[in-house]
């Protein structure tokens, strides 16, 4: 779900600014900031650096996803996935990106540079009071990621420090939701005490298909980016699917051989359905790479052929996906 974190702010992002009018490039570039922001809640899972001890787990644990999140339980999801912090955040590493040519002074830009610093110092002096050591060690290290995505912002793209605020607060509001299917619900509302899910939203009483579920959705939200790239850049996404992603219909056969995967135990079933992809991607790009005509088109639009390969990439995940819902509908659900 990282991934599509960062992809769902991209899309919406690069999506809105081209309703605006805006060139395909900045559209892009914008899409790029927001999604940049919407991944840094994540960053709360450098206290996994801390709180694990490797050299003291087995083998079994290593690969179990609970491992992982049982050390930052305390953490994950809390504090960096707060609706209301997001919001101050936002605003905060928005002052933070504001430059001199967006007020008309250098002096106006120090004061606006001056408050964003203190809100942010703020947030982690209220985390530390909190939640000690722990609260303070995640939100600084998320206020250190923004200011340094924020810092980026203002001397690369030109873009003012409201627009920068508002792709900040609207990646780092849409970053919660992905959530709600793969663990425990983030809490929307802290530091108050408002709980807005007690429990993590069920897809289907089948642990297999939940996973499966959640992985659709996530798959999903890359098309949806992968789509929006190449409608803005004016290219057609159904013609630059190549015939073999069809082929990773067979990986359907790995519902039969394959331990049923869930979200406790998956890494054999994503890192093989990943694959599936891969190499349905990199066919793709060897016929490519032998057709003169393809050489000379490449030659001519070079990105043509990248986004070929990373729709044919998807499309062979997808026709796994598919192949192996059918067949694990057919030997396990009644």
């Amino acid at each position: 779900m990282f991934i599509g974190h960062a992809l769902l702010a991209f899309a919406l992002a690069t999506v809105v600014a081209d309703r605006w009018g805006w060139p395909a490039r900045r559209a892009l570039t914008l899409g790029l900031v927001a999604g940049a922001f919407a991944a840094i809640p994540d960053v709360d899972m450098v206290y996994a650096a801390v709180a694990l001890d490797v050299g003291q787990l087995t083998t079994e644990e290593l690969t179990r996803p609970s491992t992982l999140w049982g050390a930052t339980r305390e953490v994950h999801r809390v504090m960096t996935h707060s609706l209301a912090i997001s919001a101050v955040a936002g605003a905060a590493f928005g002052l933070w990106a504001v430059r001199r040519d967006d007020l008309g002074s250098g002096r106006r830009a120090a004061v606006s540079h001056g408050i964003a610093a203190v809100v942010l110092a703020v947030l982690v002096a209220g985390s530390y009071a909190a939640s000690g050591l722990l609260g303070g060690i995640v939100m600084g290290s998320f206020v250190v990621v923004g200011v340094g995505i924020a810092t980026l912002c203002r001397v690369r793209t030109g873009f003012s420090g409201r627009t920068v605020g508002i792709a900040a607060i609207a990646g780092l509001l849409s970053h919660p939701w992905g959530d709600l299917v793969t663990g425990e619900p983030p809490k929307l509302f802290y530091p108050f005490d408002v709980q807005f899910l007690d429990g993590r939203v069920l897809l289907h009483g089948d642990p297999t298909v939940h996973l499966l579920g959640a992985f659709t959705i996530e798959l999903a939200v890359i098309w949806v980016a992968a789509i929006t790239v190449a409608v803005v850049t004016g290219r057609s996404w159904t013609r630059s699917i190549d015939r073999r992603a069809g082929l990773g219909v067979a990986y359907g056969v790995a519902a039969v051989i394959m331990t049923p995967p869930t979200l406790e135990v998956s890494y054999h079933f994503v890192f093989s359905i990943l694959s599936v992809g891969l190499v349905a991607g990199g066919l793709s790009a060897r016929a490519e790479s032998r057709s003169p005509i393809a050489e000379l088109r490449d030659r001519i639009d070079p990105p043509t052929s990248t986004l070929g390969i990373v729709f044919t990439v998807l499309g062979g995940i997808t026709a796994a996906l598919v192949g192996y819902v059918v067949v694990y509908g057919f030997i396990a659900l009644p």
